[in-house]
């Protein structure tokens, strides 16, 4: 996958998590899980696109990696919304799917970047 097809990709889950959040029910819950949700998965296609800018091999492991971690903790709100009685939303399993094939991905990426770094 090039760097741009998968800038774009992060971009339009993060206008899809928009969407979903949008469509959450308004409560407590809801309005905080919302809110980290929109944090992490923006977060993760911001942070791959100042990779792909990075000065150094180093600063583009450490921009993959945080683009990893922030898609972990994508996962991990989706599932909350997906698990809970009080936060079900239709889209959240698409976007869950979604997420953890990003997780797959820029893992892997962040797996050859070191690998060849290190030859």
């Amino acid at each position: 996958m090039a760097k741009t097809e998968l800038e774009t990709r992060t971009k339009n889950f993060a206008l899809e998590l928009i969407d979903l959040v949008e469509r959450m029910p308004r409560n407590r819950a809801g309005d905080v899980v919302g809110r980290q949700l929109l944090r992490s998965g923006t977060s993760l296609g911001a942070n791959y696109r100042e990779a792909n800018r990075a000065e150094s091999a180093k600063d583009f492991l450490h921009k993959v990696g945080i683009s990893t971690k922030e898609s972990a903790e994508t996962e991990f709100w989706l599932e909350l919304i997906d698990e809970s009685v009080h936060l079900q939303t239709d889209g959240s399993q698409e976007l869950l799917s979604e997420s953890r094939e990003l997780i797959a991905i820029l893992t892997a990426i962040g797996r050859n970047a070191k690998a060849s770094s290190k030859k």
